[in-house]
């Protein structure tokens, strides 16, 4: 039976490599070029007046807040429109009578997520190495964050697909919610800049424990504690995957 899991499991998640590999003019170049433009305008332009921020450039500051903000919006929206586009065109109906349990359906569209999400960050990387060199100071806690946010925001795409009833639905999330949160996440700043107040009030952000982990990987320097930014990672993993198992099991947005 382990092998019948295996092979679902397996053919699932090549199911969702293609899918974003077939279309990568549309899904890994568009965030590769807004990055660029990030690192033009914010780096180059405004980084110059900034100056350095702990002991770094400005442009060297924002490389890894940059990476993670492209990882989690590519794994965010590569989940939650597929997930959305197979309800809608009632193809999620042949998972849900196949005989593999719901974990599986659950890391087959994680992988597609994770994928896309490690291949955009690994280009804006490559592309950042134009404008600054690269600094790892800890190739482990670069890894461990960038997969961790990658599965996360996997999982939140995945439960943003189970609860959309439309395309707009889709959008609103990353709109609305993901979107601001990002930017209020120290990609642009030091959280140690703000008033007292302002720092914990971006406490209760969690995308502000990613970014600053990240960072610490590249940089050596954080705000937060790095193993509290992986705590806050492993908590609201396990939340997330909890919720898409319980909602997929009861058929919550995919039975009527």
């Amino acid at each position: 039976m382990s092998n019948l899991y295996f092979t679902a499991l397996k053919s699932l998640a090549v199911k969702e490599t293609n899918r974003y590999m077939r279309i990568w003019v549309q899904t890994l170049v568009p965030p590769v070029i807004t990055t660029m433009l990030y690192f033009v305008i914010f780096g180059n332009l405004i980084g110059s007046r900034i100056g350095q921020v702990g002991g770094f450039s400005y442009m060297e500051f924002i490389v890894p807040g940059l990476i993670m903000m492209s990882v989690i919006t590519s794994s965010y929206s590569n989940v939650a429109s597929s997930f959305f586009s197979q309800k809608f065109q009632k193809n999620i109906e042949e998972l849900l009578i196949a005989p593999v349990p719901t974990h599986v359906i659950i890391w087959g569209f994680v992988i597609g997520g994770l994928g896309r999400g490690v291949l955009v960050g690994a280009l804006v990387t490559v592309v950042s190495l134009f404008f600054v060199p690269l600094y790892v100071h800890s190739w482990l806690i670069v890894v461990i964050t960038l997969l961790m946010t990658a599965i996360l925001f996997s999982l939140a795409g995945l439960l943003n697909g189970l609860f959309a009833r439309s395309f707009d639905d889709v959008s609103i999330i990353p709109t609305f919610v993901l979107q601001p949160l990002t930017y209020l996440g120290g990609v642009f700043y030091a959280i140690s800049m703000l008033p007292p107040f302002w720092q914990a009030v971006s406490k209760v952000n969690p995308i502000v424990y990613m970014v600053s982990g990240f960072r610490y990987g590249f940089l050596g320097k954080t705000d937060i504690s790095v193993m509290v930014s992986i705590a806050i990672l492993v908590l609201f993993s396990l939340v997330l995957y909890i919720a898409c198992w319980y909602l997929i099991e009861r058929g919550r947005g995919l039975r009527s």
